[in-house]
């Protein structure tokens, strides 16, 4: 979906009329997140997004991973699989199923650490800790009360922050934030922007700990792409993300095109995109995420990604935090993971 414009920070009449809706749906959400969930035998990492739309969860839910590996550990994915067809608990395998079976993110995380696919999380945490994993890392289901998390990590844009600050239909909340907050143990403001400054004067009070981190593009990527002209698309949770990562790297965008989250491209969209990427003689650059969803193996093909990565101007004390939320001491070589 797209976000409403009356979801950025001036909430304007369509807000308002939605308050008394949005002031149910907020009751029931606090609710559900008091709710007692299922432990699961080992350690739970959750990232998580107090608001609707992308924010950088995927690529922070990979960082933790590669924190839990440099150390010895055996991490597994755990999530929704969002946009696939198959419920689960499955764990996948990206030679035998596709975008439309699991969705796009456990594809990505699939290549890091194995990916178990669960809309029931209790039962997904169970067939993760068969597959040997001795850490689980949630990606998404903060608000799904089923399973007990250990440690939770919310992830805020700083260029977006909480938009409003409203509870969805009326904004973007996915709960009230405050209840939210209490359930969390670290604060991740992703970008350098300061619209999330009053999250993190909130998470302060709660005693979060609160972390600056930027999404940074692959290096060789970018290097193969300069000097090219560029048809940038992206179906995502914030596609002028994507767009600015591109710009910020120094490429060349000639002409972009944005999608809804998660979007299934269409036979015709994806001949619209091969056609004007021809005519203007450019080359089609995309998310890791949209271009599994690709059908076409001829656009596919002629698609350049730009894969992006987490920074954090305080990588320590990231990695201490993820081995301390495992249960284990930070590994020596965990400070550059």
């Amino acid at each position: 979906m797209r976000a409403p414009l009356f979801w950025g920070r001036r909430p304007g009449i369509a807000s308002a009329l939605l308050a008394p809706v949005a002031s149910v749906y907020g009751r029931m959400a606090a609710r559900r997140l008091a709710q007692p969930g299922g432990r699961a035998s080992v350690p739970v990492i959750c990232v998580g997004n107090p608001t609707l739309g992308g924010a950088g969860k995927t690529p922070l839910a990979v960082a933790i991973a590669r924190v839990l590996l440099a150390g010895g550990q055996r991490p597994a994915f755990l999530t929704r699989g969002y946009g696939g067809s198959i419920k689960g608990p499955l764990r996948v395998d990206p030679s035998i199923h596709g975008a439309d079976d699991v969705g796009d993110e456990p594809l990505l995380l699939a290549r890091v650490a194995p990916t178990i696919v669960a809309r029931d999380r209790l039962a997904g945490a169970r067939l993760a800790e068969q597959a040997g994993a001795d850490v689980i890392v949630m990606d998404d289901g903060f608000q799904n009360p089923t399973l007990k998390k250990d440690f939770s990590l919310l992830v805020v844009d700083s260029r977006r922050g909480i938009g409003n600050g409203r509870v969805f239909p009326a904004g973007p909340l996915r709960a009230p934030l405050w209840p939210q907050l209490a359930l969390a143990q670290a604060l991740v403001v992703m970008g350098d922007g300061s619209e999330a400054n009053p999250v993190v004067a909130l998470a302060k009070k709660r005693g979060l700990a609160i972390l600056r981190a930027r999404l940074e593009p692959d290096p060789a990527s970018v290097l193969t792409l300069q000097g090219r002209k560029l048809l940038a698309f992206a179906g995502i949770g914030d596609p002028e993300k994507f767009f600015d990562t591109v710009r910020e790297a120094g490429l060349a965008i000639e002409k972009k095109m944005a999608f809804p989250d998660h979007h299934v491209f269409s036979h015709r969209d994806e001949a619209d995109i091969a056609a004007q990427a021809e005519h203007g003689s450019l080359v089609p650059v995309t998310t890791e995420k949209d271009w599994v969803r690709l059908k076409s193996p001829g656009l596919k093909s002629r698609t350049a990604v730009l894969p992006v990565h987490v920074v954090f101007e305080a990588q320590e004390q990231f990695a201490g935090l993820v081995a301390g939320a495992a249960g284990r001491p930070m590994p020596p070589d965990a400070h550059g993971a």
